[in-house]
């Protein structure tokens, strides 16, 4: 999985880190920056994995696909890799978004076979 999150990062500029996590929060790998701890993204991503479920029933929107957040500085994009674990992406602002998805789309199909 690392290696597939490597290529992942150098094929996409602007990505400030990212990971594997399970659906329960627990980080199964990752490339982070240092001062970001896994235990709180991953506790954090699977409660927003949670939150965009239960939105997305209540609206009968279907699964959930992604969920992302924009910030000032920029974005956190989490994708499911099956039913068991999410891709966490964390980029600067200035991330080109459509190259991103597309990355994102294309890592998450090579994720799966490790799951």
């Amino acid at each position: 999985m690392q290696a597939t999150l490597r290529t992942f990062q150098s094929n996409t500029p602007d990505v400030e880190g990212v990971a594997v996590a399970s659906t329960d929060g627990l980080i199964m790998a990752g490339l982070l920056p240092a001062e970001i701890e896994e235990d709180r993204v991953g506790a954090m991503c699977a409660a927003l994995v949670a939150l965009g479920e239960r939105s997305s029933d209540e609206l009968s929107r279907g699964d959930v696909r992604q969920v992302y957040v924009k910030g000032v500085n920029g974005y956190v994009v989490l994708m499911n890799i099956g039913n068991d674990a999410v891709l966490i992406t964390i980029t600067s602002e200035s991330v080109k978004l459509g190259l991103l998805f597309l990355e994102l789309k294309r890592t998450v199909q090579d994720l799966q076979k490790y799951l």
